[in-house]
């Protein structure tokens, strides 16, 4: 479900992960503004603003849903795609279905594999703690917790406007739908096992203990024209601990692309 479009340009689609919303998507908005770049950004099933009317009982759906939403809105239109945590795994199902037509796949701590105990991740650790801010975070603060590797005032300030309200609107019973069918039928790379030479970035924090980053590395033969970074100082929400250095490297791959 497509809820907003900023900026003109070529179309660049943005995928949320799971549980949340477009909103945790919104920071790549200051960071392509100046560049002909548009943002299309995607509210997944289990989001407030589509659960109403959510049908998906499975990543499949989700997938097949996604790729519905973008022909008809984009029709035979080239377009990039971005996606995050779980939107990178359905960013990756986007850019292999419609290769004829992505102009670039980038991820930012995308899943890899959909079961946790499949994947390999560091021991959870924070970096860093500011415990006037934790006391500040009231009932926010279990979930900025569980989550955020550096717990300082800039970090719980972006987790605030950008994750929780979508935090808060998901709806559960799509979540638990969704949840006990999340692979897709088909790892991408598997199914389409020709390299993809467009454009790639490929984004993963060093104390993301939810997909971690060396299952993502593992793909970097089937991408030979991608960027692939672990960023220090990071864990899941990378794009949010480390908001300069990413909007550095989305524009980057978009000048890739460019080029």
């Amino acid at each position: 479900m497509i809820v907003r479009v900023l900026g003109s340009g070529r179309p660049l689609v943005a995928l949320h992960g799971f549980g949340v919303d477009h909103r945790i998507m919104l920071p790549l908005a200051d960071a392509v503004k100046d560049l002909p770049w548009r943002l299309v950004l995607l509210d997944l099933p289990w989001a407030e603003a589509a659960a109403a009317t959510a049908t998906a009982k499975s990543a499949v759906d989700v997938a097949d849903e996604v790729l519905a939403d973008i022909d008809d809105h984009l029709g035979d239109e080239p377009f990039a795609v971005i996606g995050n945590s779980f939107g990178g795994m359905i960013a990756r199902h986007v850019a292999h279905e419609r290769r004829d037509h992505v102009l670039g796949v980038a991820t930012l701590a995308g899943v890899l594999h959909p079961a946790h105990t499949d994947r390999v991740v560091p021991e959870r650790s924070v970096l860093h703690t500011e415990p006037s801010v934790l006391e500040a975070a009231g009932d926010a603060r279990e979930a900025f917790e569980e989550v955020s590797v550096i717990q300082d005032a800039a970090a719980y300030t972006a987790f605030e406007r950008y994750v929780l309200p979508g935090l808060r609107g998901a709806d559960p019973a799509v979540m638990d739908r969704v949840a006990a069918d999340y692979a897709l039928d088909a790892v991408p790379e598997e199914r389409h096992p020709g390299p993809f030479t467009a454009p790639a970035l490929h984004l993963f924090g060093r104390q993301d203990d939810v997909v971690g980053y060396e299952d993502g590395l593992a793909l970097r033969d089937h991408y030979p024209r991608g960027s692939f970074v672990v960023l220090d100082g990071a864990g899941h929400n990378v794009h949010l601990e480390q908001p300069g250095i990413t909007a550095a490297l989305v524009r980057d791959w978009l000048a890739r692309i460019d080029r």
